[in-house]
C-alpha cells in the first residue's frame, strides 16, 4: 500500500471540499489500496458524519442515511415489513462482519470483482484506460453477458443495488459547491462503452448523503441469488422482483438483475411482457426472451444465459403461484 494523507471530516461541507477520496467502512476501498489497484493520495474519513439514520417519509417511504451499516438496514423492522426484497438482498451479501462495517453509500459504489481488474499485471481498461481487456478471450466465468462493450465485460458485484433498482430508489448527493442532487438509480450508473473507468455520474468531490425509497410497492417481493456456494460469494445471477397479482392477472411488475451486466440491470421490456397477462409458462418464457435478447457470452460465462432464463422463470412461478 502506498502512503497517503488522512483527514477526518466533521461536516458534509468539509468532506466535499477536502480534495480526497471518501472512506467510511472501507470494505472495498482498502482491499483495492492494498493491491495498489487504487492509490489515492488523500483519504477523507466520513464515518463520523451524521448520516446514520433511517427516517420515515410523508409518502410512506424511507430516507436512509449513506452511513447506515448494511446489517442495520437489513434488520430494520420497517425494511423487513415493507421492503422484504431489500432486506433479503442485504443478507445475501458478504459476511456478517463485513455487513457490520459496509455502508449504504459505499455499497452503491463497490467496484467489480473481475480477476483482471484486481491483477495489476493484467490489461484492464477499467483500471488502466487504453490498456485493453484481458477478460475478453480470457477466463471470464463471472463476467457480464448484457451491456458489455469491446472495452470491458466486467460485471457489477452488488446485491443491495439490485434490490434498490427494483424499488426505484433515488440517490441524494451533495456537490463541493453545496448544491444537492437527487438522482434516480436508473440514471446513476453508466454503461462501460469506451470509458469503463467511469462507472457512475458522480462528479469529483460529490458525496452520497442519503438514499430515498418511495412508498412500498404492492405485491409479493423476492430476492434470489444463484452463486457457487451458500455464503460469501458474488452472484452468478440474481433477481430482485416485485409482482402484483390482481384477479389472476399480473397487474404490476418490477424486476432487476445482478450478475448479468456492468450495473444493476433492469429492462422495461421484461416487465412489459408480463403486465396485463395471466401467469403461464409462455408468458414467463417471453419475459426471459426479452431480458436475454441481446445477451452475449464470451466462452466461460456462456452458461449464464440459460441460467438467467431458468432463474427468472422460477422466480415468476413462485411469485404468481
Amino acid at each position: 500500500m502506498k502512503t497517503f494523507d488522512y483527514a477526518r471530516a466533521d461536516t458534509v461541507e468539509a468532506a466535499t471540499t477536502g480534495g480526497g477520496r471518501f472512506i467510511a467502512g472501507g470494505t472495498n476501498l482498502l482491499d483495492l489500496m492494498k493491491l495498489q489497484v487504487e492509490t489515492p493520495e488523500k483519504l477523507i474519513d466520513i464515518s463520523r458524519l451524521d448520516l446514520t439514520h433511517i427516517e420515515e417519509r410523508e409518502d410512506g417511504g424511507l430516507t436512509i442515511g449513506a452511513l447506515v451499516p448494511n446489517s442495520d438496514l437489513a434488520a430494520d423492522p420497517r425494511v423487513i415489513a415493507k421492503y422484504e426484497v431489500l432486506s433479503r438482498a442485504l443478507l445475501a451479501g458478504a459476511s456478517g462482519q463485513l455487513r457490520n462495517k459496509a455502508t449504504t453509500g459505499g455499497n452503491l459504489l463497490q467496484r467489480t470483482r473481475c480477476y483482471y481488474f484486481y491483477d495489476t499485471a493484467a490489461n484492464c481498461n477499467k483500471r488502466a484506460p487504453g490498456s485493453g481487456c484481458d477478460a475478453i478471450g480470457g477466463f471470464n466465468r463471472i463476467m457480464a453477458v448484457l451491456g458489455t462493450s469491446d472495452s470491458c465485460i466486467a460485471t457489477h458485484p452488488g446485491d443491495m443495488p439490485v434490490a434498490m433498482r427494483a424499488l426505484d430508489a433515488v440517490i441524494v448527493t451533495q456537490r463541493p459547491d453545496g448544491d444537492k442532487r437527487r438522482l434516480s438509480i436508473h440514471d446513476f450508473y453508466r454503461l462501460p462503452g469506451d470509458t469503463p473507468q467511469i462507472e457512475t455520474v458522480l462528479e469529483p468531490g460529490e458525496l452520497i448523503t442519503h438514499v430515498e425509497l418511495p412508498a412500498p410497492p404492492k405485491g409479493k417481493q423476492l430476492y434470489r441469488k444463484v452463486r457457487d456456494r451458500a455464503s460469501y460469494a458474488f452472484a452468478l445471477v440474481s433477481v430482485a422482483a416485485v409482482i402484483d397479482m390482481q384477479d389472476g392477472t399480473i397487474a404490476g411488475a418490477s424486476l432487476a438483475f445482478g450478475g448479468l451486466g456492468p450495473m444493476p440491470w433492469r429492462d422495461a421490456a421484461v416487465e412489459a411482457a408480463l403486465v396485463g397477462k395471466a401467469p403461464s409458462t409462455e408468458v414467463f418464457e417471453a419475459a426471459a426472451a426479452a431480458l436475454l435478447r441481446d445477451a452475449r457470452g464470451f466462452g466461460s460465462n456462456d452458461f449464464k444465459i440459460p441460467l438467467a432464463r431458468r432463474t427468472l422463470i422460477a422466480c415468476l412461478r413462485d411469485l404468481t403461484a
